[in-house]
């Protein structure tokens, strides 16, 4: 019961707190009044049961707890003002919002637009790009800052203070609660696009957890790409940024077998493979393609790599070539590590696995030392295989099983080795 109270807490947080930072226009009042909310919530229903419509009881909930915060501080008189105001709310108001998808007004479209008007607060441009990257994984995410350092490679404590000054800026600042207006738009987006991408990217690889996804991240992430290129359906960026979100899930559902074992690449039933997902992708690609002239950005070139995968029937006749041509693309215009450890990957399959570990010399990292360890094994070196994997680090409970099934794996073969 508690963790079925956890998992509904965490879905519906997100938006309430999008609501509610509406409300109340402060996002740290915000936050920690869904934070008392949650403790009410975890504290009641595993004794009453989950509410018919826990979103709304929550909702309610962290409302009456902002009113309470905003009387304990014994605030300003404005403060007092905006407690007795806060008091209406407990009973639905008009929506005077205006809605940017569609023309009727309903709880669902209010909701839709709270969370991208949240999106654009977290990417304002006084805010640096780490930190608002940082902020999205805290307020849209729900991420701890922990689990905020563990993606963004650094400390704890420095992500802490990264949010605690993020806050206070919002809150000097005054950076308004909102869409901006179409004259900001286009200098927003980079941003906006990043921060969906990271969420994104915290779903489908997790710095912790059973399995090596959460859904309910990845949903999310693409519900605001949804929303941005509804938004903007001219811009070639977010309807990238939407492709390579949908080609890319679209692998999700042949990722572990049924006992819940993690399924590699080579190894997945590609008929799991959401078909009209990747038609869609496919498409929404060469749309983003034709309206920026074939200039591809770090989205698109994701995007048609995975296009790629997903348009190969069967992983032995991958174009393998294209794909390491769009790689070399990527890291030309947007180099990272991750980029260098997949193109690594890519120039093994053409080059064979030498010319991978060639380039690998010089990386370090967890994922580094797991594929390394694939590539030795294929070279029939199983002593620096077992080596290098037993010094990877995996993040999930899925994931460590799969490495310790692969390092029996590698021992068995070089036992039967050394025999021969």
């Amino acid at each position: 019961m508690y963790d079925e109270v956890a998992d509904t807490i965490r879905i519906e947080g997100t938006r309430i707190l999008a609501t509610l930072i509406r409300t109340v226009g402060d996002v740290q009042l915000a936050e920690d009044a869904v934070q008392e909310a949650t403790l009410a919530a975890l504290n009641a229903w595993p004794v009453t049961g989950i509410p018919p419509e826990p979103r709304a009881w929550l909702t309610v909930t962290a409302r009456r707890k902002a009113i309470d915060i905003i009387r304990r501080e014994r605030a300003r008189a404005d403060k007092e003002r905006q407690g007795s105001e806060l008091l209406e709310l407990t009973h639905p108001a008009p929506v005077e919002d205006p809605v940017l998808l569609g023309d009727a007004v309903d709880s669902e479209q209010v909701l839709q637009d709270d969370l991208l008007r949240l999106v654009f607060t977290c990417c304002h441009p006084t805010l640096s790009p780490p930190t608002r990257v940082a902020l999205a994984l805290r307020t849209l995410c729900g991420l701890s800052p922990a689990a905020i350092a563990a993606v963004m490679l650094t400390t704890e404590a420095a992500t802490a203070k990264r949010l605690t000054r993020a806050r206070k800026k919002i809150a000097a600042a005054n950076i308004p609660y909102r869409v901006p207006p179409a004259t900001e738009l286009a200098d927003r987006l980079p941003a906006v696009c990043a921060v969906i991408h990271s969420l994104y990217t915290s779903g489908h690889a997790p710095a912790a957890g059973e399995t090596p996804y959460d859904v309910d991240l990845c949903t999310e992430a693409i519900r605001l790409a949804e929303l941005l290129h509804g938004l903007l359906p001219e811009q070639p960026m977010p309807t990238a940024v939407l492709a390579l979100l949908l080609l890319t899930e679209a692998r999700r559902p042949a990722r572990l077998d049924p006992e819940g074992e993690v399924v590699t690449l080579d190894q997945q039933d590609r008929t799991l493979w959401d078909a009209a997902a990747i038609k869609r992708g496919i498409t929404l690609l060469n749309d983003s393609l034709e309206r920026s002239d074939r200039q591809a950005d770090p989205y698109q070139l994701q995007a048609a790599i995975a296009a790629e995968h997903a348009r190969a029937p069967a992983y032995s006749i991958t174009d393998w070539r294209e794909i390491v041509r769009l790689y070399e693309l990527l890291l030309s215009v947007a180099p990272t590590p991750a980029a260098e450890l997949a193109h690594a990957v890519a120039i093994a399959e053409v080059d064979g696995p030498q010319a991978g570990l060639t380039l690998l010399k010089q990386q370090t990292g967890s994922r580094t030392h797991a594929v390394r360890a694939e590539l030795l094994a294929r070279l029939h070196r199983y002593p620096e295989a077992i080596d290098e994997l037993s010094q990877a680090e995996p993040a999930t409970t899925a994931e460590r099983r799969h490495h310790e099934r692969r390092l029996e794996e590698f021992s068995r073969r070089s036992s039967s080795r050394d025999r021969c």
